[in-house]
Formats: C-alpha cells, structure tokens, sequence
C-alpha cells in the first residue's frame, strides 16, 4: 500500500528551487518588495511603527485631537465592557437551552464565529452592541470591512475608531486595501459573470498592482496598526507571505 504521508514530503531538492527563485536578484517582484520594506524603514522599524499606531490610547488621543464624535461611543463600548454588559456565553446558552440545560455537555469543538460582512460605517458596530445587550444577544468576534480606505480616514477618524473599537470588545477584523483593481485597474470587473472571476481571480490584473498593494498596506499598517487585509489574486498572495 502506497505511504500518502510520504508522498506529501516536500523534497529538500524542492525547497531548493524555492530559496532560488525567492533570492534571484534578477526576480523583479521580490526585489520591488525588498526595496518597499527599506523605503519604510526596515522590518524593525516598520512594525515598531505598527504597534505604536495600534495602541489604543494613541487611537484615543488621535481622536480626542481631532474632535472625533466617535470618542463618546468608544467611551460607552469601554463602560459596557467593564462592567459586563454583555451577555455571557454561559446564559446565552441558558436562554436558548433553559436553565436546567448542561451547559458543559455543549461540544466547544465545533463552535462558531458569528461574522458581520460587511461592517462599512463605525456607527453600525455600536448600534450592533446595543442590540446585542438589549436582546441578550452574541456580539460578533469577526468583522469584515469593504469600504474605501481613504474615505475612511476622512470620516471623523473612523478607520481609528474601528481599530480601538475592535480592541475594546475583543473582535478581528480585516479591512479591504483600495488597491484592488476596482479602481479601473482590472479590465474585468466591467459587471457581469466576468466580475467575478475577475475580482475574485485577479484576472486582468496588472503587474504592478501586487506591489501597489504592499506598498498600501504598509501605509496602513504603520499608521494605524492595520494587520488583516484582503488579498486579491496570486501576486498580492504571494507578497502578503
């Protein structure tokens, strides 16, 4: 009987030709990527960067700066955090199974994460916490963001609010980078059945998107600490690694 294990190996001989492929210096795309990092600063710096611009009393005090009207409902998240306003996960599970349920029958193992796609505006996310403590409802751990990047830092800081936001109630979230061939860059994404293939494949995409795309997402990064973005095709995957 065949070894499916052994067949699955990666060869050292392999892995060879991906270290070559990886430090040509004639591979344009890596080198592009090397160069951006530089431009940034290094690896060091750029992430130092990042976790300066993740904090969230940075983001506060940004926000306070700017006369962001989010600071009063980043205030009311944190109270409603600190004092438990929501409900637990415990007595969610009562309220659905009754109060003579055992709870700690429940298989964990196959728990899920309830996601909101998409979460575009700040606002949104509070009225979803108000819900959630009005209604004795789960507050979503995953939040999706497909709204314009640059639209976003200009509306009253709500790419900083979101941040902290997602910080206060314990959420991941990943944003939607502009660079993304929407922009008229992907000849495909014209409407239609092409669209998808077109937005989803990164089919029609050019070249230098891939490195347009880096070079936004470390925009982003070392300014307000952004660390999930989507990737859109091969060489945005490729990079992002």
């Amino acid at each position: 009987m065949t070894d499916l294990k052994e067949m699955l190996k990666i060869e050292a001989k392999d892995l060879d030709i991906v270290n070559l492929l990886i430090s040509n210096p004639d591979n344009a795309q890596v080198s592009a990527l090397t160069d951006l990092i530089e431009k940034f600063g290094g690896v060091e710096a750029i992430n130092e960067k990042a976790k300066q611009a993740r904090n969230p009393e940075t983001l506060m005090q940004k926000l306070k700066e700017m006369g962001s009207p989010y600071v009063a409902d980043l205030e009311w998240l944190m109270e409603q955090r600190d004092n438990k306003a929501f409900i637990s996960m415990e007595d969610y599970c009562k309220n659905i199974l009754g109060e003579d349920a055992d709870i700690a029958s429940i298989d964990s193992s196959k728990a899920v994460t309830l996601e909101i796609s998409a979460m575009q505006f700040f606002p949104w996310l509070i009225a979803q916490a108000k819900q959630a403590i009005e209604k004795k409802e789960l507050m979503p751990g995953r939040i999706i963001r497909v709204r314009n990047m640059a639209e976003q830092v200009k509306d009253d800081g709500d790419i900083m609010a979101t941040a902290l936001a997602m910080q206060i109630i314990g959420a991941t979230y990943v944003e939607s980078l502009d660079t993304r061939g929407t922009d008229g860059g992907n000849i495909h994404l014209g409407g239609g059945p092409e669209t998808l293939s077109g937005f989803f494949g990164g089919i029609g995409q050019p070249n230098d998107y891939a490195i347009k795309w880096a070079e936004e997402y470390l925009h982003y990064y070392t300014n307000y600490g952004i660390k999930e973005v989507l990737n859109i095709n091969s060489g945005t995957i490729l990079l992002g690694y």
